[in-house]
């Protein structure tokens, strides 16, 4: 996706300014934390923002639910691009900037920048391939570098070490690194310490800075709330690289480690992202997962909780490949017991119902008798989940517009509040 914004733009500024030639050549230079990868990129963005914040910094960010200069929304949409970054970096209320960058915005235009403190990447999985001519994982890779080859010679580039594709940037790149992984015994990490280098891993329940021979406890995840009690380990992986980037922006553990405790997977700090809804009969998550690796992240997690009945409504993307709209299909027939189809509001150039044979025939492929429904309209697709509900269930829901998602399921909320 492209920015979401009017052909001027956030505030006026033009379009013409895209491209990457001195687009912030008017702005003075504030640190600045660039976040990229296929997914996690919001939520690190997010909570990057809410540490910065925390330890007494007057932040601007971008990602791709909008603009927000000292935690106030300017502008509403996919703002993950060149052009809203631009306009951050040169607001002159903030004195630090989180910038999510998004492949179509680098494809495009670049960057809005010509050099950063600190560059994350969290993962490079299979989404928008075929596009814009990148038509393989590697390819993706690419792009996803441009990100950390902007980092300041004594800047860091932070890499997730658990994958192959992000761990092998750092041949490209001159400026300093730094890890995360799950597995504490990871061996690149355990190379890179040895020679004095920084990352971090859960160890024993707690997120750990490995500084050379120093280890720097940081927090143990019952106590950060996006981890789930430790059962959502794709945002561990996000609370990692984030409490890694800002330690290596030089901001101090408790300040790193306060934000992580109140950062809540909420409506109000990451809409569209895990959110969570108790109704009186069932549970309720809304997630912007959308492609086959995001399914499959959240299978430990959904299986985690104990419920009577799992449901699920999912779209395939129109301007995806046809093996990508039937993998998501496997991947949620795997996790879920019941499964709706719906529609996205944006078909992106293929017929409605060629979509819906596709995700029905990933559906098949795994089990030809799941329980599946199909409702084109999310919203009646919503409510036919809450309404033939079984006591104890979890219904999850995945919508390309999340923020309307999430805005009707409150709605649906507070009314069954107001019946009470």
């Amino acid at each position: 996706m492209g920015e979401n914004i009017g052909s001027k733009g956030p505030a006026g500024l033009t379009s013409k300014n895209e491209a990457n030639n001195n687009i912030t050549s008017a702005a003075p230079h504030i640190p600045i934390i660039a976040v990229t990868g296929t997914n996690g990129k919001t939520t690190t963005t997010r909570l990057v923002a809410y540490i910065v914040k925390e330890a007494g910094f007057k932040v601007g960010f971008t990602c791709s639910d909008g603009i927000y200069i000292q935690g106030e929304l300017v502008e509403k949409g996919d703002c993950s691009g060149p052009l809203s970054a631009a306009f951050v970096l040169k607001n002159k209320n903030i004195n630090f900037a989180v910038l999510e960058c998004a492949r179509g915005g680098i494809l495009r235009a670049g960057l809005a920048f010509d050099q950063c403190e600190v560059a994350i990447i969290t993962n490079v999985a299979e989404d928008h391939l075929d596009l814009k001519g990148i038509n393989t994982l590697e390819q993706l890779a690419e792009v996803k570098a441009m990100v950390a080859l902007a980092v300041k010679p004594d800047g860091y580039a932070v890499l997730n070490a658990d994958d192959d594709l992000v761990y092998a940037i750092h041949e490209k790149l001159s400026c300093k690194l730094a890890y995360f992984s799950h597995d504490p015994h990871n061996q690149r990490i355990a190379a890179h310490r040895a020679r004095g280098g920084i990352a971090i891993v859960p160890e024993n329940g707690c997120l750990t800075i490995l500084h050379g021979a120093d280890k720097i406890p940081v927090e143990t995840l019952s106590n950060i709330p996006i981890t789930f009690n430790g059962k959502a380990d794709f945002n561990i992986s996000n609370a990692m690289a984030a409490a890694l980037a800002a330690y290596a922006a030089g901001i101090n553990i408790e300040n790193i480690r306060t934000a992580l405790r109140h950062f809540e997977p909420s409506v109000a700090l990451t809409p569209g992202r895990m959110n969570f809804f108790q109704f009186r009969n069932f549970s309720v998550i809304v997630d912007f997962a959308h492609n086959p690796h995001g399914f499959k992240a959240i299978s430990k997690l959904v299986t985690s909780f104990n419920a009577t009945v799992r449901v699920a409504i999912i779209a395939g993307t129109g301007d995806r490949r046809d093996e990508d709209i039937i993998h998501i299909a496997e991947e949620a027939a795997t996790i879920f017991d019941e499964l709706i189809i719906r529609q996205d509001i944006s078909l992106r150039g293929r017929p409605g119902q060629e979509i819906i044979n596709l995700v029905v025939k990933g559906i098949h492929n795994i089990d030809p008798y799941k329980k599946t429904t199909i409702i084109e309209r999310e919203s009646e697709a919503i409510d036919f989940a809450f309404k033939n509900a079984p006591k104890d269930s979890l219904i999850f829901i995945t919508s390309d517009m999340i923020l309307n998602a999430v805005t009707y399921v409150q709605q649906l909320k507070d009314k069954e509040e107001t019946l009470k």
